[in-house]
């Protein structure tokens, strides 16, 4: 088994694609490293020179002449030092940058089923809290340790070219250091990983709280959710209490130890100079290289477990980069057609959801749209309806069955090809944190300001939009909170009419709006269906009499299919939810 410094070490490696495109900034990095700390080495020699042939010798020649050398030496740290952190830091945070930026490209082509079963906190901490950290470690630590087992292996080497006999005393004490290390470094990284995952459950939880601020202030649950909040902080607190507690352990182990070999060490140096076996400079350097090899092992150690730390974080984050997406385009995309006479088959389609395997959402479906057809899909709650549309988009591919675009299967299409034909108005619109400009210019991120307005106006939208504080340039809050229902309805259909999709999907786009808006909105969805192949999934069937076509769905499966008067004679299902809704 590996120790875990090395093996902490191995997952840092994985970094390396992106620390490559600046192999020399990190060359630049690496070699005012080896010019401070050569320059740094030299200073035990002066000060053996200094004491014994300028202090004891008397010699003012020499003592002008090794004072001069030092500070020259001193001018040369200080600037290798400057360019060394300069371009460290720099470097960790461009590789930061670089890595949030490949995180999140892989974030959003993850297949929808993925955001299903794992949650959006999570994720976002794996964005934003673990790439700080290895910010952190890339940009300072990992620079700090590097410069200190520097150090520590050229004071090493002096030590020996010093005196044999002390660094024999010192280096009787490594194994000593090395075991707490090993034993401690394990801990920390396992401790380290279960401090990251707990830090995401933390924000998890206030990210749910805060997006139900509503629903937890009309139960006055505030107190209630305190208390839950605060227990979640303290388990991610004493998770980091024993994460503290061993790395604390292990820095204070280290130093005790070192320092109590160098202690060793003076009594037998200071021994030898009394009795002539060595002169106070000698002692003097040896000491100087001594504190800096004890103080580098002190900082290894400790950086060892920042090391530890960012090996945590990076499994997650390369956990996260080699997820692959289950819906993807084809190597080779078949070419689109641009117009066919059936404009979508649905043939034999079966698919279960990977979260419910063993229940059908939709069960041997036939279906064929005809291009420029306006069909009403209804049915009761769970018949399939919004799955229907699922797979249209392809968020999921069904298990059994294919489903055709103008005649071509739509896993042999590239993804864009498929979505750029079809635009969707959900039954809860999701608008942006951003002006109005940006949420319907969405739908074509190119559009000049005369498109946009053109698309508000044919959505009933421009006459409130210009209302508004700002007009088009208005902030609309989170998820358009300044809008009512009705308004954010339309602002969605202004970006589906500027998206100018062939095929229109309305999934119960009006089922959640007053009387006034839904008339609103309906005349909003009449001019956005002209020339379109529309699929209507209906709630109020009052709103779909007109279809061309009405589909009845139930259990998955499509148990009749007709014009409403067609209906109302011949399906029995369609009779219930018509006398319901017109008897309501």
């Amino acid at each position: 088994m590996s120790t875990p410094s090395t093996s902490g070490f191995n997952t840092l490696q994985k970094l390396w694609p992106f620390l490559r495109p600046y192999k020399w900034v990190l060359a630049g990095a690496l070699a005012a490293l080896v010019v401070t700390a050569g320059t740094t080495l030299t200073m035990g020699k002066s000060i053996q020179l200094l004491i014994d042939q300028g202090f004891i010798g008397e010699s003012l020649e020499q003592l002008n002449q090794t004072l001069v050398w030092m500070f020259v030496a001193v001018v040369f740290i200080a600037g290798g030092t400057f360019a060394r952190f300069y371009l460290v830091t720099w470097l960790g945070e461009r590789v930061t940058a670089d890595l949030r930026q490949a995180i999140f490209n892989k974030i959003i082509t993850l297949h929808p089923s993925y955001f299903e079963e794992n949650r959006s906190g999570e994720i976002m901490s794996r964005l934003t809290t673990d790439t700080t950290l290895l910010q952190s470690i890339i940009g300072s630590s990992l620079s700090f340790a590097l410069r200190s087992f520097v150090m520590m292996l050229g004071g090493l080497a002096m030590l020996f070219i010093t005196n044999i006999k002390l660094t024999l005393i010192v280096l009787a004490v490594v194994p000593l250091v090395l075991i707490p290390i090993i034993v401690f470094g394990r801990r920390v990284r396992t401790l380290s990983r279960k401090s990251q995952d707990s830090i995401a459950d933390v924000g998890t939880y206030a990210g749910e709280i805060i997006q139900q601020i509503k629903t937890v202030q009309s139960y006055r649950h505030e107190s209630f959710e305190q208390v839950a909040f605060s227990a979640e902080v303290e388990k991610a607190f004493s998770v980091a209490k024993q994460r503290i507690l061993q790395r604390s352990t292990l820095i204070s182990v280290v130093i005790l130890l070192s320092f109590t070999a160098i202690g060793s060490m003076l009594w037998v140096g200071g021994y030898d100079v009394m009795n002539g076996n060595m002169t106070g400079g000698e002692l003097a350097a040896f000491v100087f290289y001594a504190l800096l090899v004890a103080s580098g092992v002190a900082s290894v150690s400790e950086v060892l477990g920042e090391v530890q730390r960012a090996a945590g974080a990076t499994e997650r984050l390369i956990e996260l980069m080699d997820e692959e997406s289950l819906i993807q385009s084809p190597t080779v995309p078949a070419p689109f057609l641009a117009s066919h006479a059936i404009h979508l088959t649905l043939d034999k389609v079966s698919f279960q959801y990977p979260s419910r395997p063993d229940t059908a959402a939709l069960l041997n479906v036939d279906l064929e749209i005809k291009t420029g057809e306006s069909v009403a899909i209804v049915g009761p709650s769970g018949a399939g309806k919004s799955t229907l549309f699922e797979l249209l988009l392809r968020f999921y591919d069904p298990q059994q069955g294919q489903i055709l675009l103008n005649g071509t299967d739509l896993k042999a299409l590239s993804l864009d090809d498929v979505r750029h034909q079809m635009a969707l108005v959900p039954q809860q619109p999701t608008l942006f944190s951003s002006d109005v400009w940006h949420n319907i210019r969405y739908g074509k991120p190119d559009a000049s300001d005369e498109e946009v307005k053109a698309a508000a106006k044919s959505a009933y939208a421009l006459e409130f939009i210009e209302k508004l504080p700002q007009g088009f340039d208005s902030y609309l809050g989170e998820n358009g909170v300044r809008l009512s229902g009705g308004q954010k309805q339309r602002i969605i259909i202004a970006r589906a009419i500027l998206n100018d999709a062939n095929i229109l999907l309305l999934d119960e786009a009006t089922s959640a709006l007053d009387g006034e808006s839904e008339f609103k909105v309906q005349q909003a969805l009449d001019k956005a269906m002209e020339n379109r192949t529309t699929l209507i999934i209906a709630h109020r069937l009052s709103t779909v009499k007109n279809a061309d076509r009405l589909i009845v769905m139930d259990h998955g499966e499509i148990v009749d299919m007709g014009t409403h008067a067609d209906l109302m004679k011949t399906s029995s299902l369609y009779q219930k939810l018509a006398e319901r809704q017109f008897s309501e």
